[in-house]
């Protein structure tokens, strides 16, 4: 069945709110943390890893709740989705008004609960709205359209933060934009509100297909010591070949996300000298072109295949990724126009390529849950959604950790607003040489999936022949 196009909006817009504030943590927080706040890099690594650690583990925990849970309004989702909204609309301002006066113990306390509690209300919202997005378009080619408004949101409040820096943080060729903490308080009102708003229209939008459909599903009951049992399943999934390689090549991709956005502030602010006004436009360009990409890797995942086509993608960022080290090579040689002149076509170029890795896999991901729902007649939708993040996470994890002791070890003062020659090209390598790594080897795993259209649309075919002789037999 056709899901409406209005459906398919309200809940795309949902990811509107959740992809602004995501973000905007992870592109401000390394850098608030250290060249504001003025905490060493290995502190602001280990608080924000601990808080993706714990949103890896809670994610499999409130899913295996919204596969058990159902009400007679909110069905599954929609009432944990509710919650996540307004904890993590909350929590979020709570996060930038740090007072500066504190003791670098204190801030670091005040960070790290901030940064656990948005996590926790992340999780709230956004496994069960994965989740739901496989629940309301169970279609193989549906699937491929309600991931495409997905990932036009998310993608459209990743580019939020670099909107609103271009507007609150005013800067010239110089950087004072950046370091003014009122910016970052008054982007935090407008992102909060954001949330709310995309919040409630995905809410109310999906709430009479969700009623629909879940007010024929019986409560499942939940089982004694299904803690043991979430993680037992999540390390068995992983030997599923078509799963494990999914989500482990997915999560190590998505590690060069947290290079890039952990550490390109510094390295845009101290190796390339950019202002904020250049830093904004760059990192608009970035997301901007992976939204307008997104019919294109549509239609090529139509035309090819998902796998094939994801397989394009990574390529493209790793040529783009290759090409602006080269700018960051030669920055010396030019002046600081031609200097951003060349650069935003490289960035353009990643953006490209980094549209079709927000939305094929998560489809891909679909296919694989149907292909299971199918096997089992066990629908766990929302705690194999949670795996997913949980593996991402983890990985994600120890990369922040990784990067915030590489801050120091490199020397980074964050006291200092220009850094010495030394520190200036090593934040270069930390990033060219961890997206590069992460790329390379998620391309490698990704070789490891094989599950394809026509295996997919065969099962349905079988698992359809199978109930309409159970029914002639009746």
């Amino acid at each position: 069945m056709k899901l409406k196009f209005r459906t398919k909006l309200a809940y795309g817009v949902g990811n509107l709110g959740y992809g602004t504030i995501a973000q905007m943590v992870s592109n401000f927080i390394m850098f608030f943390g250290t060249s504001i706040l003025g905490l060493p890099g290995t502190l602001v690594g280990i608080a924000i890893a601990l808080s993706v650690f714990w949103d890896g583990i809670s994610d499999p925990i409130i899913g295996y709740f919204s596969d058990r849970h159902n009400s007679k309004i909110f069905g599954k989702r929609l009432g944990f989705m509710l919650i996540g909204t307004l904890g993590v609309a909350i929590f979020n301002l709570l996060l930038w008004v740090i007072p500066m006066e504190m003791s670098v113990g204190l801030k670091f306390c005040w960070l790290l609960v901030s940064l656990l509690a948005i996590e926790t209300f992340n999780t709230l919202f956004a496994t069960p709205y994965v989740a739901l997005g496989i629940d309301i378009a169970p279609d193989y080619s549906e699937q491929s359209s309600v991931q495409g408004f997905k990932t036009t949101f998310f993608i459209l409040g990743m580019v939020m933060p670099s909107v609103l820096m271009f507007l609150f943080m005013p800067g010239g060729e110089g950087a004072q934009g950046q370091f003014n903490q009122s910016a970052y308080i008054n982007i935090a009102y407008f992102t909060s509100a954001l949330c709310l708003i995309a919040g409630t229209i995905c809410i109310l939008g999906t709430l009479k297909k969700v009623q629909s459909i879940y007010k024929e599903e019986k409560k499942k009951k939940r089982e004694k010591n299904f803690f043991f049992k979430i993680f037992y399943l999540f390390f068995t999934s992983l030997k599923k070949k078509n799963y494990g390689s999914l989500i482990i090549g997915y999560s190590v991709a998505l590690i060069s996300a947290a290079f890039l956005t952990s550490v390109g502030m510094h390295l845009f602010t101290y190796s390339y000298h950019f202002g904020s006004t250049q830093i904004s436009i760059l990192m608009s360009i970035l997301f901007v072109s992976a939204i307008l990409s997104q019919p294109f890797w549509i239609y090529l995942s139509n035309r090819i295949d998902k796998k094939p086509a994801l397989n394009i993608s990574l390529l493209i960022i790793l040529i783009g990724i290759g090409l602006t080290a080269l700018t960051f090579i030669f920055r010396g040689l030019m002046s600081q126009t031609l200097l951003f002149w060349l650069v935003a076509p490289c960035i353009l170029f990643c953006g490209f390529g980094t549209g079709a890795l927000y939305s094929l896999p998560i489809s891909m991901y679909a296919d694989v849950i149907t292909m299971d729902r199918l096997e089992t007649g066990e629908n766990n939708t929302a705690i194999y959604s949670g795996f997913m993040t949980l593996a991402y996470n983890i990985a994600n994890c120890l990369a922040l950790l990784v990067i915030g002791v590489l801050l120091d070890i490199i020397k980074f003062d964050p006291k200092q607003p220009v850094q010495a020659l030394s520190v200036q090209n090593w934040l270069g390598v930390i990033v060219f040489l961890g997206c590069a790594i992460s790329i390379s080897l998620a391309m490698l795993i990704f070789s490891k999936y094989k599950l394809k259209r026509a295996d997919v649309l065969k099962a349905k075919m079988k698992e359809e022949k199978r109930a309409k002789n159970l029914q002639e037999k009746k």
